[in-house]
């Protein structure tokens, strides 16, 4: 059985980003995606759909994200018959296809990039038969989430850069010397000592960033709990609610989560939990990434939070979770 290894996917990416910077003269020009942030085609038969491949598909993709008031799937997936793909399904952002049969004596995993639109993502899951192809699909579940996730990421993060509002990062990175990318709509809300609020607010939604930092005095204050503390020490004084005596706290029946992340050459404590307004009735997910300046002087908080009363809150959490990933410092974007 092959494998295909979280190494072999490091790599795929980089051979699709550095070819992507090379202008080829006869390259041919993809049209754009189709779809809804967090859809996943899954292109195979009736019977795979509805036995062991389809099943284990469900397991993986439609388990529940983290931290939500309300349960939503990590992807909604749906199904389209090999002989219904046509061109409306060829453009879709996230395609899996399961194919079964004699003429695919080996279990197979594949990734590709761009097939029939950009950004596309392709995986192909061929096997002789549907029980082999849920194995592949089990042994590959890490892949198949990182590969999807990173997509999805990533497309926020290119319109975020392509639209992004200068002037907001300008004033964050004289702050902590580095900055995500925030689109246009992203405003600064809210500027104190070593603090700022960064919100995009419709008549029914706010996504809002919390850029804090302070003295770095041990390892211990990356604990999650220390972690915890601080935000709630932080929210009670900067962001007040609708009532009198009201404020942002974490919620105290629901411990969040931690852990440590190392991405493009960066390491971060990544927080995860559920917000509530003490003495009011509001309410949310948030995520945040903490980290040590670049001097090693001061611990830094760059916090998302999500209040969408009237709306399920995935998708929202998602655009400003890619905003997080977006950081970088100032000298790298000179």
């Amino acid at each position: 059985m092959k494998r295909f290894s979280s190494f072999l996917i490091i790599g795929l990416f980089a051979v699709v980003s550095l070819c992507s910077c090379k202008s080829d003269p006869n390259a041919v020009v993809l049209p754009s995606i189709s779809g809804k942030p967090g859809e996943i085609g899954i292109v195979t038969s009736k019977s795979n759909w509805e036995s062991a491949p389809g099943n284990v598909l469900r397991d993986i993709l439609c388990q529940d994200f983290p931290f939500l008031p309300q349960n939503e799937p990590r992807y909604d997936l749906f199904n389209i018959p090999e002989a219904a793909f046509t061109k409306v399904f060829q453009v879709h952002r996230n395609l899996i296809f399961v194919r079964t049969g004699e003429d695919f004596p080996e279990g197979q995993f594949i990734l590709n990039k761009d097939v029939w639109a950009s950004p596309q993502t392709v995986v192909r899951i061929e096997a002789p038969d549907a029980e082999t192809a849920a194995n592949v699909i089990r042994e590959n579940e890490a892949s198949l989430l990182a590969i999807f996730n990173q997509a999805e990421r990533d497309r926020v993060i290119t319109n975020a850069r392509a639209f992004e509002d200068v002037s907001v990062r300008q004033a964050v990175e004289n702050m902590i010397g580095g900055s995500p990318a925030f689109p246009n709509g992203y405003s600064i809300k809210k500027v104190d000592k070593d603090f700022m609020w960064i919100s995009y607010e419709t008549t029914y939604t706010n996504q809002s960033f919390l850029i804090y930092s302070y003295p770095y005095i041990s390892v211990k204050q990356f604990d999650a709990i220390a972690i915890a503390r601080k935000r709630d020490e932080v929210t009670k004084e900067q962001i007040p609610c609708t009532t009198e005596n009201s404020y942002m706290i974490i919620n105290p029946m629901i411990a969040p989560a931690s852990e440590l992340i190392r991405y493009n050459g960066r390491e971060f404590v990544e927080s995860r939990g559920l917000w509530e307004a003490y003495n009011d009735f509001m309410g949310g997910p948030y995520v945040s990434h903490t980290f040590l300046s670049q001097d090693g002087k001061r611990v830094i908080v760059i916090d998302a939070f999500v209040y969408a009363p009237r709306y399920k809150k995935k998708n929202y959490l998602k655009q400003v979770e890619s905003i997080l990933y977006s950081f970088r410092w100032a000298d790298e974007t000179k």
